[in-house]
C-alpha cells in the first residue's frame, strides 16, 4: 500500500528536532510520497534541503501563501516567478485567499492569487489552493480564470457539499485531512456523496492533526488515521482507497 501526503510542511521548524525520524515513521506506515507546499521565500532553502535529503520521496511546490502576502508581496511574487523558471516544481502552491486572520491585504491577496494562477498556466502546472473564510472570493477568481488549463487541489477542504461541487467544477480535487475526523468537522456528513476520484489525502502537518492526536503536532504518519476514517465513510478497504487517492495525486501532479 502506497499512500500520498499531498500537503505537508516537513521543512517547518516544528520538525527541527526529529525530522528524519518523522519522515521514516511515515514511510514505515506506507506514506512514501510527500508533496511540499511553499509559504514564502524564507523557507525556500529549507525546502531544497529537504528534497536533497529525500530525493525519491519529496516533491516541491512553489508559491506565496496568502497569509504571507504583506507589504513586500511584489518582491515575493518575483521570487516565485524566478524559482519556477529556474527549478523543477510540481505545483504552484499554496496560494489563495485567507480572511480569517487579517482582511487588510485582501486586494493584494487577490492580485497575488491571480498572478500565480497565470504562472501555473504558463508552466502547465496545477495550483494548490488555500481558502479560509474566503470561498466566495476564491470562486470569483476561479470563475474569471477558468479554462481547460486550470486544475489542481482545493487544499484542506472544509466547505459544504455545494461548495465542494463548485470547487470540482473548476477541475479541482478536494484535499481531505484531519478535519474529516473532527466531531465538528462536518465534511464527514456528506463526503460519501463525493466520488473518490475527486479526493486526495493530506495532513497539512504540523497543523490540523487528526483524532486522536488533535491539538498536538501533526505528522505525515497520521495520514493512516485519515485513511481509517475514509474507510468508515466510504465502506471501502483502506488499500483500495490508498490506491485511488494516490492515482488521483499522480493525475494532478504528473508524477
Amino acid at each position: 500500500m502506497i499512500l500520498t501526503d499531498t500537503h505537508t510542511h516537513l521543512y517547518s521548524e516544528a520538525f527541527d528536532e526529529d525530522r528524519d525520524q518523522v519522515i521514516q515513521n511515515a514511510i514505515d506506515k506506507g506514506v512514501e510520497r510527500f508533496f511540499i507546499p511553499a509559504i514564502d521565500s524564507t523557507y525556500t532553502k529549507a525546502m531544497f534541503e529537504l528534497k536533497d535529503a529525500f530525493p525519491g520521496n519529496m516533491f516541491l511546490m512553489m508559491g506565496l501563501h496568502p497569509t504571507h502576502v504583506k507589504e513586500n508581496y511584489l518582491d515575493e511574487l518575483k521570487h516565485v516567478e524566478e524559482m519556477l523558471t529556474a527549478h523543477k516544481f510540481y505545483a504552484v502552491g499554496e496560494i489563495g485567499i485567507d480572511l480569517y486572520w487579517d482582511k487588510s491585504f485582501l486586494k493584494e491577496q487577490q492580485e497575488a492569487f491571480r498572478f500565480q494562477i497565470r504562472l501555473a498556466k504558463k508552466h502547465k502546472l496545477p495550483i494548490v489552493i488555500h481558502c479560509r473564510e474566503a470561498f466566495d472570493e476564491i470562486f470569483e477568481i476561479l470563475e474569471e480564470q477558468q479554462g481547460g488549463d486550470l486544475f489542481g487541489i482545493f487544499h484542506c477542504f472544509t466547505g459544504t457539499l455545494e461548495q465542494a461541487r463548485q470547487a470540482m467544477s473548476y477541475n479541482m480535487k478536494l484535499g481531505i485531512g484531519g478535519v474529516a475526523t473532527f466531531k465538528n468537522g462536518k465534511i464527514d456528513t456528506f463526503l460519501s456523496q463525493i466520488d473518490l476520484k475527486h479526493i486526495v489525502l493530506e495532513t497539512d502537518s504540523p497543523y490540523l492533526a487528526p483524532v486522536p492526536f488533535r491539538g498536538k503536532r501533526n505528522e505525515s504518519s497520521y495520514l493512516i488515521n485519515i485513511l481509517e476514517k475514509l474507510e468508515i465513510i466510504y465502506g471501502m478497504d483502506g488499500t483500495e482507497i490508498a490506491a485511488i487517492t494516490t492515482a488521483n495525486s499522480k493525475a494532478v501532479f504528473g508524477i
